[in-house]
């Protein structure tokens, strides 16, 4: 397996985000942010972008911002030809380290319902707590629920 190098991401990493975004998220879906959306986000205090990179190719990110003493993983995604090689888990690991580093008590993320990505968060201690019906909005206009996930970290 070849490791996973983690960098810290910042607004000149946003055009390589969308390309890892257009390849890593199904459109039918609508997951997706476009790069504005980012921009903005990427913008307010708190928040903080992980890029992932294997052989020297960016293959994946993470997004994340934290308010008081809760944090949100905004985003994760990895290119297809990355998975299952340990990117995705790299990239949570090092937000809820960033979290912990932060003062955060409780990380909570939101999740497509039947995302493969719910292993992921399960097997790195994260337990469902809610979920929103018809939140996401799919490119035909079909609706998909999101879960909401919390892990404590304290």
């Amino acid at each position: 397996m070849t490791l996973t190098e983690l960098r810290e991401g910042g607004t000149q990493d946003l055009v390589e985000v969308s390309h890892i975004m257009e390849d890593a998220f199904d459109a039918r879906f609508g997951e997706a942010w476009t790069g504005a959306q980012c921009l903005g986000m990427l913008s307010l205090p708190g928040v903080w972008l992980v890029i992932a990179s294997l052989d020297g190719q960016d293959v994946g990110f993470a997004l994340a911002r934290v308010i008081a003493d809760e944090a949100e993983l905004l985003l994760l995604a990895t290119r297809p030809s990355a998975r299952r090689r340990g990117v995705a888990g790299a990239l949570l690991r090092a937000v809820v380290a960033e979290a912990q580093g932060r003062g955060v008590v409780q990380l909570h993320l939101e999740v497509r319902e039947g995302n493969d990505a719910v292993r992921l968060y399960r097997r790195e201690g994260f337990e469902k707590v809610g979920e929103r019906k018809n939140y996401y909005r799919g490119k035909m206009g079909q609706a998909f629920d999101a879960h909401t996930y919390a892990r404590e970290l304290r």
